[in-house]
Formats: structure tokens, sequence, C-alpha cells
């Protein structure tokens, strides 16, 4: 039985040696490397604003930028983010838009209009939209989120760099596939597409020694 949520290292293994009996690209760099340990990430919003804060950064730079902003706030719940004060969060090195996410999010989840504890009664489609109805949360943050703190196992993070950089490899492309395409590249790998993406993120550490995963979790 496919698992309906990646819980567990071995709930990753039965759906990559799912993948492996029918992917032959799969099946042959599976071999190679193995499975990757599960990374699951506490479910909430100090989570989320974790991610965010990461986007389009390297793991070292969001990484220095979270520590900061932790020491600043302590307790990273929604009211402690927005009692404090904006240049204090500017001199931990967020941007003025990732301030402003930060601050949105923060709202709107203190006034009741996300609720991040409601998205495991959610499907995949609602609980995305639901998510990136908040200004700064895009499709690539929301699928991250609902994969490594949700356990979500079909959702194709297909902005992400480093996925697409492994599937390119592990397809034998010549480019990273762009537009629709990597949206298209992902389909063979249903209902498995989000362990797919742990397998490739495995796959893009084991050929570059780089870790392309924001939150150690």
């Amino acid at each position: 039985m496919l698992p309906d949520r990646l819980k567990t290292d071995a709930d990753l293994v039965a759906a990559l040696d799912y993948l492996a009996g029918r992917d032959d690209d799969i099946a042959r760099e599976y071999a190679r490397i193995g499975a990757p340990t599960l990374r699951r990430w506490q479910p909430g919003f100090e989570t989320l604003l974790d991610i965010i804060l990461g986007q389009q950064l390297s793991v070292t730079a969001a990484r220095t930028i979270r520590d900061r902003m932790k020491a600043l706030v302590g307790e990273m719940v929604p009211d402690k983010v927005l009692a404090t004060d904006d240049d204090a969060l500017r001199a931990c090195g967020l941007s003025a838009a990732k301030i402003r996410y930060a601050k949105i999010l923060a709202t709107e989840i203190a006034e009741g209009r996300v609720r991040l504890e409601d998205l495991d009664g959610m499907d995949d489609d609602a609980a995305l939209a639901h998510l990136t109805a908040v200004k700064g949360i895009g499709a690539w943050t929301a699928e991250v989120y609902l994969l490594f703190a949700h356990g979500r196992p079909d959702l194709w993070p297909a902005d992400d760099i480093a996925v697409m950089e492994a599937f390119r490899h592990l397809r034998g492309l010549p480019e990273r596939p762009v537009g629709k395409a990597r949206r298209v590249a992902g389909e063979p790998l249903a209902p498995l597409r989000g362990a797919a993406a742990h397998f490739l993120w495995h796959l893009y550490r084991n050929r570059t020694d780089r870790d392309a995963v924001v939150i150690e979790g």
C-alpha cells in the first residue's frame, strides 16, 4: 500500500521502492545512492516563516538571518513578530519585502484568516490555495512547507532549481526543463511526486555536496 503521508523513513523507502519499480532512471540512481533520511519539520508559523525568509537565498545566508531574527524576537510567534520594530528586523538582514511578508503572515494567522492547523484536513489543491492566498507565499513556498511539514507525498516543487537540476541529470537532459515543462516533467512520477522530490534533493546533494534545503528541521 502506498503511503498517504511521508511520516517516517519507512514511508519514504516504500514510496521510492514503488517509483524505482516503474522508472528505470530512478531505479539506477536509487541503487547507487540509496534513500535519504526523511526530513520532517514542525508544522506551524515558525517553519513557514523560515521558508519565506529563505526564499532566493543560499542555505548559509538564510540560516544566518534566521538565527539573528530568533535571537532578536525570542519565541517566534505571530504576536512577537508583529511587535518587533522593522528597523531591528532590517538589521538582522531581512529585506523590506521579507519584513512585509513576515508581518502579513503573522497578521493573517493572528486574526484567524489563515489556520495552519486545518491544513491536514484539506486536499493538496485546497491546502495550496489556502497558503498561496497570503501575499509573499508562492507555489514553491507552499509546496516545500506541505512536503516537509505535512509529509504530502504527491506535491511537485517545479520551481525548485535543485530539484530541476537533479531531474536534468536523472533524465540525461542537456538543460533543465523550463516554463510549463517543469510541471509536465513530474507527471509520470504521480502519485508520488513529493517522494520523488525528496529523492532528487538527495541526488543533488550527492552530486554537488551542497545542501539545497533551507531548513535543517
